[in-house]
């Protein structure tokens, strides 16, 4: 018979051993290697079994082994200690408080979060991210408060049909067996968050009574503590739903439509009044600071706006300043297909009729996400349209993914040129402690201890003996070989083998074999199987006799994807070949246990998506502080600090429209690489049996990567370079009870409704007809304001190199002054371009509004241009 109900019962610790429970509790364990010594040491033996889950060896552990432990005095001192480090991490002073001007709180939404296999509510780079941006907050002492979603079937467990079909399946996820607690109120009372819904047929009030009220979507609070980041994960399995509403947090990227919908509302919506009430029962502060980590949480803008109409009595246009202010929004994706789009009309349905707020319009909603630009679709809704409207200060995840961005959705700030789109970027990072092999971490506290201590003095790898960390290498790929013979095993066993059939897996790969890894999502974008364009050749890559190479592949396909799934179907059915089945090994269930493993083990991580889809591609980061080399096409991140030392640059043909015959140059680049330049240094050794410039190439890597890919730079750029002036813009719109916004709001409205008044009406210029470097040229523009007054604008000229088109080259800019009465009301501006350089040189003028509150030019997407051609003068410059 089977059960209906899964639950777990947890077990009461005697006294002695209550402190377990407060370190279970906090995840921080999940990269603290001395707590993990304490959970082995409860029992060895099961916490193998259980996979090093700590809520599962305490569920698990007999009692008589806890009686045994109670009375170990040397067991009680050592988990003493171990309970007074975590108090003293949670509470001491760290970076962040040495910092002033910095926000009081930050609120970081997120869909998915990778903290741990054990809490597995992750699908793939967006939520290992995310990850890594709490722990590394909480090392760093950032005020952060995490909002996500509680999905009770997590993402999915991967397994293969015989013919090495991909297949899911959703294995429940019960909270009380989860390092997890419900936030209640002070009575004990578990809190309740609650949205509105719009009436549909058949639907309740939630209560299964028809026609009590409005109908809401509830939800209960599950707390996480992520060292000293509370993590709030929202969870609608609540007696309070219906099937259906209960059914809204099933699944991670489940469902399409309504249901992904009204998971995103409970993100945003839901999140914003999560917060709320854990502020007020922890008496913690109020965030400063909301960042938005991709588009799914968009809609917690929405929230925001309500609370500032209907408790601060402001318009909706002044709630949307003192929102932007204080809202950071990162983008992920570098395709369109990658950004959640809604049909208008459902959205319409979620946010207007008997559902609508009447502090939040849904012809307001409705524009916040509109595609009004030339080349957008005028039927949908985008989320990450609106995400950018809703935030003031917005960033990619890597130099090119910035470029890229600026690209992709220039079309919000018509007028402007792509480099002057306000979207920055902050490159990602990596958090060590959960990704660095413990051997590597213990080899730089031995051989370098100013980076343990101060987190300088990278270039002391340099100094580090090649026998050491060669042995390390090979420690971690000995230990990759045997967990994938493992995992190798109980797959094909899966898959329908007998034992008899598996013996060969005993002596698949080889501990000492050039190792390469390859392990990511399975969109087609990343191109899993670029590596079989060409079987034959890569079958006699895998056997070379002299210089062997083995490949360990893993990831997953999303659900939906057909198309992926036939990309991993492709390389299992190679990989199952008999003679080459012992070099390359397709791993299925890919999460963070086996990424640790990978990232750790193998020798050479190898990336090629094409160019430029990778937002950044972090995998390469992990792979590097290990000690490993990437091979990669630039992009993401390796386009920006790949230097021919730390790895190999595959040539990209990103400029040839044909995709198979960009595939097969581009594939054979990888071949050749793999043959003549990585397996040829792997196997170079010397007399000792070391390959010098391997390990040459190792340490260089390390010591010019190390302080670029850490997720504590990272961070510490999110804190400086967007947190604190978000802070600073918010503070400036609140104070004075909301002056700032409705000031900025009254001046917006205004400057746009004059804007089409505003006009350029002619320029000149007095020089040389062949100036000279080093002279100036004078340039006067006369400017019709519309109405406008001159503070409310800057009028400027754009200089510098132009193309055969005329087109400025990476312009300056210098503001014209001077706004003298030129009749009719028009305003004459002069000013100097300084002539710094020879040859092909142009100028132009341009009025944007200026105001001491926006973040800058192109904020407001307005731009005044004169009339072409005379509004340009070029020449040459001699």
């Amino acid at each position: 018979m089977k059960a209906i109900r899964r639950f777990t019962v947890r077990t009461v610790l005697p006294e002695p051993l209550r402190q377990l429970e407060e370190l279970v509790l906090n995840l921080r364990w999940s990269w603290h290697h001395e707590t993990l010594d304490l959970f082995r040491a409860v029992d060895p033996a099961l916490w193998e079994a259980v996979h090093h889950d700590p809520v599962r060896l305490l569920g698990e552990v007999a009692p008589e082994r806890l009686a045994q432990l109670a009375g170990d005095r040397r067991f009680l001192r050592r988990l003493q200690d171990t309970a007074e480090d975590l108090h003293e991490y949670l509470t001491a002073p760290r970076w962040y408080q040495s910092l002033t001007g910095a926000p009081s709180s930050i609120a970081y939404f997120s869909p998915e979060y990778g903290i741990t296999a054990a809490l597995p509510q992750y699908s793939g780079g967006l939520g290992i991210l995310a990850g890594d941006h709490l722990k590394t907050a909480s090392d760093l002492g950032v005020p952060i408060i995490a909002v996500g979603l509680l999905y009770r079937h997590g993402y999915f467990s991967q397994s293969l049909s015989p013919d090495g079909w991909q297949l899911e399946r959703y294995p429940p996820i019960d909270p009380n067996g989860l390092p997890l607690t419900l936030l209640r109120e002070a009575d004990g009372t578990p809190v309740r968050v609650a949205i509105g819904l719009p009436p549909a047929a058949g639907r309740g009030n939630g209560s299964g009574e028809q026609g009590a009220g409005p109908p809401e979507l509830r939800a209960q609070v599950w707390l996480a503590r992520v060292g000293r980041v509370p993590q709030l994960l929202l969870d609608s399995d609540v007696e309070d739903n219906d099937p259906a509403a209960r059914d809204v947090t099933d699944r991670l990227y489940g469902g399409g439509g309504d249901h992904r919908l009204l998971q995103e509302m409970l993100l945003g919506v839901g999140g914003v009044r999560a917060i709320r009430a854990y502020c007020r029962i922890a008496g913690h502060p109020a965030p400063e600071v909301f960042h938005t980590n991709e588009g799914h949480a968009g809609f917690l803008g929405l929230e925001r706006i309500r609370e500032l109409v209907s408790e601060h009595a402001l318009t909706f246009d002044e709630a949307l300043e003192a929102t932007r202010a204080g809202t950071v929004f990162t983008t992920h994706t570098p395709v369109p297909a990658g950004i959640d789009r809604f049909p208008r009309d459902l959205i319409a349905r979620y946010f207007g009729g008997p559902n609508e707020d009447p502090h939040v319009p849904v012809e307001r909603v409705l524009a916040l996400g509109a595609e009004d630009y030339p080349g957008g679709d005028r039927t949908v809704f985008n989320m990450a349209v609106m995400g950018m409207r809703l935030a003031q200060r917005v960033n990619g995840v890597s130099e090119l993914h910035g470029e890229v961005s600026r690209e992709m959705f220039g079309g919000l700030w018509g007028g402007f040129d792509t480099a002057e789109v306000p979207i920055g970027s902050i490159t990602n990072g990596v958090h060590a402690g959960t990704w660095v092999a413990r051997e590597i971490l213990e080899l730089a506290a031995r051989e370098m201890p100013a980076l343990m201590t101060s987190g300088r003095g990278w270039e002391g790898v340099r100094d580090v003996p090649d026998g050491e960390i060669w042995r390390i290498r090979g420690l971690l790929r000995e230990r990759l070989v045997l967990d994938a013979r493992r995992r190798l095993r109980e797959s094909w066993l899966q898959r329908g083998a007998s034992e008899a059939e598996v013996s060969w897996i005993d002596d698949a790969l080889d501990p000492n074999a050039l190792t390469i890894g390859f392990a990511r999502r399975v969109p087609s974008y990343k191109r899993l199987t670029l590596m079989m364009s060409d079987p034959d050749r890569l079958r006699r890559i895998l056997l070379d006799p002299d210089r062997p190479v083995q490949i360990v592949i893993a990831g997953k396909a999303h659900p939906a994807d057909e198309g992926g799934k036939r990309l991993i179907q492709e390389i299992v059915r190679f990989a199952d070949e008999e003679d080459v089945r012992h070099r390359i090994v397709f791993l299925p269930d890919y999460d963070m246990a086996l990424g640790r493993l990978m990232v750790q083990g193998c020798d050479v991580w190898m990336n090629n998506p094409l160019r430029p889809l990778e937002a950044c591609g972090t995998s390469g980061m992990k792979a590097a502080l290990n000690g490993g080399l990437n091979l990669s096409i630039r992009d993401g991140w390796w386009d920006e600090w790949y230097d021919g030392q730390n790895g190999w640059a595959i040539p990209s043909a990103d400029g040839l429209a044909a995709p198979e015959r960009r595939d097969a140059l581009e594939a054979a680049a990888l071949y050749e690489l793999i043959e003549d330049h990585v397996s040829v240094t792997f196997y170079d050794r010397d007399s000792a049996g070391l390959p010098r410039r391997w390990l040459e190439m190792v340490k260089h890597t390390i010591a010019t990567l190390g302080p670029k890919v850490l997720a504590g730079r990272m961070v510490r750029d999110y804190v400086q370079d967007l947190y604190t002036p978000a802070a600073a813009s918010e503070r400036e719109m609140v104070a004075d009870k909301y002056a700032g916004a409705r000031a900025l709001a009254g001046w917006k409205q205004r400057v746009a409704k004059a804007w089409p008044g505003v006009a350029i009406e002619h320029v000149e210029s007095n020089g040389e007809e062949s100036p000279q470097v080093g002279a100036r040229l004078t340039v006067k523009a006369v400017v019709a304001l519309g109405g406008l007054d001159p503070d409310d604008v800057a009028v400027e000229v754009a200089y510098g190199r132009v193309d055969d088109a005329d087109a400025l080259i990476d312009p300056s800019y210098a503001e014209l002054g001077g706004a003298e009465p030129a009749g009719d009301g028009r305003l004459r501006y002069t000013g100097e371009v300084p002539l710094g350089r020879s040859g092909a040189f142009g100028y132009g003028v341009r009025v944007v509004p200026s105001h001491p509150m926006l973040s800058g030019r192109a904020e407001m997407g307005l731009v005044a241009l004169p009339p072409a051609p005379h509004g340009m003068t070029n020449g040459d410059l001699r």
